[in-house]
């Protein structure tokens, strides 16, 4: 069966699951609803990338490493200086008369409660790092500071370092480039009446209100930067999970065992894609937040409390001291260091935040920018800090306080993605805690991708606006496996050295477009003042 009135299709799927109340699911794909400018660019790079790595592996990975470190040679300074500039930016704006206006006009209704705008916002920013990186990154900081600050490995000062740096990375400036793109986007789309795609958060500077050459460019390039990005984290989950089933099942970490995952949590987030917003991406958010705070509460009590929040309380206080020059690598560490960490994570931020964006203005109507600034910015960023408080905190006192150093054996001898596991052997009903913490490891990056592959789809459809915000249920299959292919690829072939070159390979190009981005939020507030 065709379409009707569509001469010319793609069949995506015949198989009926009427069970899941998805009448769609047997759609198909009209070649006609694509942006054909957007998608085929996009599309093909990617595919040619999957193809290089499968056929040439050692070539095309000593290629993409070369091309990965001069990007770091040339521009580290310039993903600091630019995430602290939204941050700068962001902080004046909630404060001034620019805050009180509405997304979507004075009349504009929520499409959203603000529970479901939190928590469907969490997790879309959030993804599998903080469930990766939230206890095995400050065990490399502790055993492996910066060489140019005199930190002792191991020492106390070195646990303030580790503590602190998780809040630099984890908190108010990488969900300040998340917020400025996102606000930008809402106001474009429901204010000025923009069309869903990327370069409308250039309208301020071009004042073009079609699509045109350029603003395809930007939408292409930037749907290659988000499966850059969402394969990184996806490879992160993936290790993570694989972690855990060896640590409580014995099941034996292999490429097989990580093709496994990939299918199931692609399979897994396609299907939440493809019900909408208010269905799977809503239930599963509000869900997977829960979880979260369970998981928090339940550390928090059952790990050493007291412990943990002496090495929370001297990690902020060394954050907020040492904050201004951190951000602009003046504080005497060396570029490898920051290289391999801070640049590391805020080119996976950037690489994400364009294609989010969409997502996260899109989901806006009806709150003022004050608000959106705090239910994407400030509320987020608190949550992540108590968790890392938490989580980093629990880590590096176990590790500091348990003869024999134990999580960083653990981190020498099995991997990262074993971290988590023995910090929770060590906490009374480990087995248990290790359980739902495998659980929240895959609902978290389930309930991330689920957002941004119906972003990436609305974006390459060409065709969505406020009153047709979904887009065709084939595009969002299409990309959510190519995200698996990619995360898989890169793992097996390089590990996390595969999932950095992700991050920054996918955050450069992106970066640059949260630049223009941010000279057109200037320009907008520019002319609203002097109106």
């Amino acid at each position: 069966m065709g379409v009707k009135g569509y001469p010319c299709y793609v069949d995506i799927r015949h198989v009926r699951m009427d069970f899941l109340y998805l009448p769609f699911w047997e759609t198909k794909l009209p070649l006609k609803d694509l942006n054909h400018q957007v998608f085929w660019p996009a599309f093909l790079l990617l595919a040619l990338t999957c193809a290089a790595a499968i056929s040439i592996p050692e070539a095309f990975l000593h290629a993409a490493q070369q091309l990965n470190q001069w990007v770091l040679d040339h521009f580290d300074w310039l993903f600091s200086w630019s995430s602290l500039s939204f941050l700068i930016l962001l902080s004046w704006v909630y404060f001034s008369d620019f805050s009180k206006q509405k997304i979507g006009g004075a009349a504009a209704t929520p499409l959203l409660s603000k529970w479901q705008w939190f928590s469907i916002t969490l997790c879309s920013t959030l993804a599998s790092g903080i469930i990766f990186w939230g206890t095995a990154e400050p065990i490399y900081h502790l055993h492996q500071p910066p060489s140019g600050l005199g930190l002792s490995p191991g020492s106390e000062a070195a646990s303030q370092f580790a503590m602190s740096s998780m809040l630099m990375h984890w908190t108010f400036t990488p969900y300040s480039i998340y917020t400025l793109l996102g606000l930008m986007f809402a106001l474009m789309f429901y204010n000025m009446q923009q069309s869903f795609h990327l370069g409308a958060m250039l309208y301020p500077l071009t004042g073009r209100n079609t699509h045109n050459w350029m603003t395809d460019s930007i939408n292409a390039i930037c749907l290659f930067t988000l499966v850059a990005g969402m394969s990184a984290s996806l490879g992160t989950g993936i290790l993570t999970i694989s972690g855990g089933l060896h640590r409580l099942l014995g099941v034996h970490q292999s490429t097989f065992v990580w093709l496994l995952i990939t299918l199931v949590t692609v399979a897994t987030f396609v299907l939440s894609a493809v019900t909408g917003l208010l269905k799977g991406i809503r239930l599963l958010s509000d869900f997977n937040t829960k979880v979260f705070i369970l998981l928090a509460v339940l550390v928090a009590l059952l790990g050493p409390t007291a412990g943990m929040l002496v090495i929370g309380g001297e990690g902020v206080y060394t954050y907020i001291a040492d904050f201004f020059p951190r951000s602009t690598q003046l504080a005497g560490i060396e570029a490898e260091w920051e290289q391999s960490w801070t640049v590391f994570y805020l080119a996976n931020w950037f690489a994400w935040a364009p294609v989010a964006a969409l997502f996260l203005g899109r989901i806006a109507r009806g709150y003022t920018v004050r608000e959106f600034i705090r239910f994407n910015l400030l509320y987020p960023a608190l949550f992540s800090a108590v968790w890392m408080v938490i989580f980093s905190g629990t880590s590096l006192y176990v590790d500091l306080h348990v003869p024999g150093n134990p999580l960083k054996q653990v981190l020498n001898e099995h991997g990262p993605q074993n971290v988590v596991f023995e910090v929770m052997n060590q906490l009374p009903f480990g087995s248990v805690l290790s359980l739902v913490f495998l659980l929240t490891s895959f609902l978290s990056f389930v309930t991330a991708a689920d957002s941004n592959t119906s972003a990436m789809s609305g974006l390459s459809a060409g065709h969505i606006s406020p009153q047709q915000a979904e887009a065709p249920v084939g595009l969002k299959i299409l990309w959510g496996c190519m995200v698996g292919a990619m995360a898989f690829l890169m793992i097996a072939l390089a590990g996390i050295d595969g999932i950095k070159l992700l991050s920054t390979l996918g955050g450069f190009p992106a970066m640059l477009l949260s630049l223009g981005v941010f000279a057109a939020f200037i320009k907008l507030l520019w002319r609203k003042r002097r109106d």
